[in-house]
């Protein structure tokens, strides 16, 4: 059974304008085809606030923060903001393998919002979030990881906090739907900034071949653009896929319970009277 079938809707914040919500992995952000793909987490706020539409999805396995719009109003601005990269969305993913970052700034250049935000926190409260790399902080702190293993060892990442980009076009991948492929000649251009937060070594004890361990990197992403699947495409082509995922992980899709992404920051000015607000969630592994 899926667990985010008896997972309650996760309120982050709402007023007349906007609802914020924390959506489990496992659970669609819209209705599929099918009777037994009609549960959502669109459906189910709407069952609470009849008003609530949808603005931007995150794929079924990924968590993370979305915002829905109160009418036809805010979801036209609210859309307008995302097609206009005036959204600041964050993510963070454990990935396969040492990601060796090229810095090439020391934050992501243009399509942000300047700091300080408003801070949102789970209880509703507000504070003055006075630098971007509190929110990298803060998202790094769980260390719950849901992946099987017997021991971690975090490694140093040797203060590697300038970003990189992965700047590969996507393309739909259409005898192999829902996959989407990299591809220069007709995909779509496409454009992530990562940057490493630490080392992990995972060791797993074995009977026959005694411990057996591998190092995952644990990487803050920004998706500049928003194509479908597009940090599990970027990661995956750049030879370091994204544990659990199982559509483009290879044998990373078997080295974990979940998709290990989840989407940790969102932030924009306030579609009705444009106060600078953002939220941090995070990850629960």
């Amino acid at each position: 059974m899926n667990p985010a079938c008896d997972s309650p809707l996760d309120l982050v914040y709402r007023d007349a304008s906007i609802i914020v919500v924390n959506k489990p992995a496992g659970l669609l952000s819209v209705p599929g085809r099918g009777a037994d793909k009609q549960d959502c987490q669109s459906a189910r706020i709407q069952k609470e606030f009849p008003d609530a539409l949808i603005v931007h999805r995150l794929d079924m396995a990924t968590s993370g923060l979305m915002v829905f719009a109160r009418g036809a109003e805010m979801q036209r601005r609210l859309s307008q903001m995302f097609r206009e990269r005036e959204v600041e969305k964050r993510y963070v993913a454990v990935v396969a393998g040492r990601v060796e970052s090229v810095a090439i700034a020391d934050s992501p250049p243009g399509g942000s919002i300047h700091f300080p935000f408003v801070l949102i926190t789970s209880d509703l409260t507000a504070v003055i979030w006075q630098s971007s790399r509190m929110a990298s902080s803060s998202i790094s702190a769980a260390r719950s990881a849901v992946y099987r293993r017997s021991e971690r060892e975090t490694l140093t990442a040797n203060g590697s906090v300038g970003w990189s980009e992965v700047n590969l076009p996507i393309v739909a991948d259409w005898p192999n739907r829902p996959l989407r492929k990299i591809d220069v000649e007709s995909g779509k251009p496409s454009l992530t900034r990562y940057r490493v937060l630490e080392y992990e070594k995972i060791v797993h004890p074995s009977i026959h071949h005694g411990e057996r361990s591998f190092v995952t990197t644990r990487v803050e992403l920004e998706p500049v653009t928003g194509r479908t699947h597009q940090l599990r495409v970027h990661m995956a082509a750049i030879g370091h896929p994204v544990l659990g995922d199982t559509l483009y992980g290879g044998e990373a899709g078997a080295s974990a319970e979940r998709l290990l992404l989840h989407a940790g920051v969102l932030g924009f000015a306030h579609p009705l009277n444009e106060a600078p607000l953002a939220w941090v969630s995070e990850p629960p592994f």
